[in-house]
């Protein structure tokens, strides 16, 4: 499997070396525990994929939750199939899971198990084993599967027991993840042995159907040969004698095509192909296109076009380690399981979105088509501004993708999956990712082919403009300009609708939205009055704050507002982990609280863009950092949760990093671990591992700014490596303590930053540094000390702006 001795040249001049192997530090199942009865229920996606792969391919279980299809658990297994998810909530049953394999012996293919609950088989224990790029896992009947892939294509191989044999495959039309089938059709070419698939089905997040296909094409393998093309020893359709009888099939030999009509409800027919070879070994060769079946078998031919299984896995792995190599660590000298956390981390931050270039079925584009954003509400805290540190090439397309959106929809899309808008789970939260581009690659954005122009007036436009329904993209602009916040029971007399819940974590995230145009505009050089407008706007999450609701003895809180003025009272603790009364935070009419995901609170911290106007109505730093306290040790804390993300670091705002190291420690050692259970919830489209990755390098990024806050790194240096400006900057921790790495660090173990050096120049602040700094190449030196006591003394350091910046207190210019 290892190619050693390589060095991958990347396009932009970076030389890393191949045989450091860091993809054998990747473990893919973290996160895979099942989410039943209260269960992590991490979703992550532990088969056969490539970086930002549209091609994600893996096992199917018969038991929800499932969302990226797989769960460590004893569950048995339908198939394997083609397209996946990556660590998402939605809908239980997952989504995507199109046109499944399933490998079958010892049968007549006249009598075959072909439908779904007869087929079904478990894994041998243990049998499940993954690397990037590769999977593998054996039913208990000893047949075994393997699968690997590049980015629309790939290579899945059966191997069966029963040698000099005539053997089968399951090709499944009809049952994706969602039993969500509602039209397509088949059909076998057997002078190829090729089997090309159309199907209809419902996307995972969202009321629309998307159209997939799929192209199959088989060989066999004798010995060491290699894949040599193999009449079909039998090949048949077949499918339910009625919808309503889906468990009752009929088979039928040497029919070559189906095909069922489009209807506008589920249709719950099981049918498919099912093909036999006389070989032990058979190889499926597999496209995937959302244009067409012609277009599936064209980017298989394109992208697996010798067959070479070695050849497809190694470039898969090259690619990951591609992607690792941008932070690398001295893996002998770190802590083990920190490496292991990073590495996993790093990996899952880029398997999602998935690049789904030239595969656009809407319109005809020079620009990149990137799917999977599922949700820009998830990802823009974290996963955004960790591709912009080390994988600028990348994330612009991705940016590309949203501006484009925007040029063919009117407003930047939000919540994009199997290639439909999904619903508006905040704000319009593709606007920070766009407003961090702005900030920190204006000057590079033409030789990246982002249009800033076109990037700026997408902006604009959504944060002006009302869509006729808010609830799928967009935002409610008519209210929020109206009032200056987001009313409660009020309806918008242009007609424009949306699901009315959630106002206030709308107004807060509405402001954050506005913040970015505000950077936008000055990183692009737009009107003064631009930049004022929004700056002016970003401030009107103060208008949700009532500070007459006390909770706990602290003293205001945000809440919902009636177009009066009033304000519509819910409890500060509802919707938190230790809620005493049933409520509801979710997305839909019966969310009673105005928050989405959270708790009153929880998004009473949320400003990022001016943490002081925070503190202030908090009570002052004291107040504030007792207030933190509380939240964390009464239980309102949730790791998993988005709005959460942040809150940790936030006693830098009260001029106390020192807590901040301490409570970062102690949300890694409590939250997260290597087990299948490793994740607090949700990967969320790898926000959890960008997450993660951030509080192991000891910073985090400030949405839309080009400040990051700086903190205790949990390891003793590391590289970031940036693909488009080619620097290299390390990360050294002076007197890193391992000691420190536990969730309550001992006293007198070195947690504390004692002073920060920047390429030989000392900073003046010790909370945060400037993103250019970050990948500006040279050395950053981090001194840790073990004086509590002092720690808290110094504080953010002495002199002027040492504090991270907040937008009513100046800072951001």
């Amino acid at each position: 499997m290892l190619l050693r001795n390589l060095v991958l040249i990347l396009s932009t001049g970076l030389a890393y070396a191949a045989d450091s192997n860091l993809t054998a530090l990747v473990n893919l199942f973290i996160g895979t525990a099942s989410g039943r009865n209260g269960g992590s229920g991490g979703n992550a996606f532990p088969g056969a994929a490539v970086p930002h792969a549209m091609a994600k391919v893996g096992i199917d279980v018969d038991t929800a939750p499932r969302q990226a299809g797989y769960i460590a658990d004893n569950s048995s297994i339908t198939g394997i199939s083609l397209m996946h998810d990556e660590g998402t909530g939605g809908n239980t049953n997952g989504g995507y899971g199109i046109f499944p394999l399933f490998p079958l012996m010892n049968c007549a293919s006249s009598s075959c198990p072909v439908g779904l609950d007869a087929r079904k088989a478990l894994r041998a224990a243990g049998a499940d084993a993954a690397t990037p790029g590769y999977f593998t896992t054996r039913f208990v009947n000893n047949i075994k599967i393997e699968a690997t892939s590049t980015r629309r294509a790939g290579l899945i191989r059966f191997t069966y027991p029963n040698t000099n044999s005539v053997n089968h495959v399951v090709i499944d039309l009809t049952n994706d993840l969602g039993r969500s089938f509602e039209g397509g059709q088949l059909s076998i070419n057997t002078a190829q042995q090729r089997v090309k698939l159309t199907g209809i089905f419902l996307q995972s997040y969202g009321t629309d159907n998307y159209t997939a296909n799929a192209c199959y094409d088989f060989r066999v393998e004798r010995g060491t040969a290699a894949p040599a093309a193999s009449a079909f020893s039998d090949f048949a359709t077949y499918q339910s004698v009625s919808a309503s009888s889906p468990a009752n099939i009929t088979i039928s030999p040497n029919q070559t095509t189906l095909s069922f009509p489009f209807t506008t409800s589920v249709n719950r027919v099981q049918a498919g192909a099912l093909v036999s070879l006389n070989s032990s070994v058979i190889i499926a060769r597999f496209g995937v296109s959302m244009i067409s079946s012609d277009q599936a078998c064209a980017n298989a031919e394109a992208e697996v076009p010798t067959w070479d299984w070695t050849s497809v896995q190694e470039a898969s792995r090259l690619k990951w380690e591609d992607v690792l190599e941008r932070v690398p660590v001295d893996t002998a000298v770190e802590d083990p399981t920190v490496v292991q956390l990073l590495y996993s981390s790093l990996y899952r931050a880029s398997l999602v979105p998935a690049n789904l270039t030239g595969e656009n079925p809407y319109w005809t584009s020079s620009f990149p088509f990137y799917d999977a954003l599922f949700c820009s509400w998830d990802t823009f805290r974290t996963v955004h501004p960790l591709l912009s540190l080390t994988s600028p090439r990348e994330w612009s397309e991705i940016v590309n993708a949203y501006i484009d959106g925007w040029r063919n929809t009117g407003f930047i899309p939000e919540c994009r999956s199997n290639t439909k808008k999904g619903y508006v789970q905040g704000g319009s939260d593709g606007m920070p990712i766009l407003g961090d581009f702005a900030v920190k690659y204006a000057s590079h954005a033409a030789a990246l082919g982002v249009p800033t122009n076109d990037l700026y007036q997408a902006l604009v436009d959504t944060a002006e403009n009302t869509p006729p329904d808010w609830y799928m993209v967009g935002r409610q602009n008519t209210a929020w300009k109206t009032f200056g916040y987001i009313p409660t029971n009020w309806v918008d007399p242009s007609g424009s609708t949306g699901l009315a819940t959630r106002e206030a974590s709308r107004a807060y995230e509405y402001a954050l939205g506005d913040f970015a145009v505000r950077q936008a505009a000055r990183a692009l050089g737009k009107p003064a009055a631009d930049v004022a407008r929004y700056a002016n706007r970003s401030m009107n999450f103060v208008n949700m704050w009532d500070p007459s609701v006390t909770s706990d003895g602290f003293s205001g809180f945000a809440q919902r507002r009636f177009p009066n003025g009033t304000f519509a009272f819910s409890p500060p603790d509802a919707c938190s982990p230790v809620d005493p009364s049933p409520h509801s935070c979710a997305r839909g009419t019966d969310n009673n609280v105005g928050f989405y995901e959270s708790s009153s609170w929880e998004m009473s911290f949320f400003a990022p863009h001016s943490m002081s106007t925070i503190v202030k109505l908090m009570g002052g730093p004291a107040t504030f950092i007792n207030r933190t306290n509380h939240y964390f040790d009464k239980g309102y804390f949730q790791a998993g949760n988005e709005p959460s993300f942040e809150i940790p670091w936030l006693y830098h705002y009260a001029n106390r990093p020192d807590l901040s190291a301490l409570r970062v420690r102690q949300v890694v050692y409590k939250s997260f671990n290597t087990g299948i259970g490793g994740l607090p919830g949700n990967d969320d489209s790898g926000a959890m591992a960008a997450l993660l990755t951030f509080h192991i390098l000891g910073l985090y990024p400030v949405p839309a700014s080009k400040q990051l806050l700086i903190g205790s790194p949990l390891l003793s240096s590391f590289t970031l490596k940036n693909n488009v400006l080619n620097t290299s900057t390390k990360f050294t921790i002076k007197n890193f303590d391992k000691a420190s790495l536990v969730m309550a660090p001992p006293a007198g173990s070195r947690v504390f930053v004692k002073s920060i050096t920047i390429r030989g120049v000392p900073s003046k602040s010790l909370c945060w540094i400037s993103f250019d700094d970050v990948v500006g190449g040279g050395e950053i030196v981090i001194e840790m000390f073990s004086d509590a006591a002092a720690a808290a003394a110094a504080g953010c350091g002495q002199g002027a702006n040492v504090l991270p910046d907040s937008l009513e207190s100046g800072g951001f210019v």
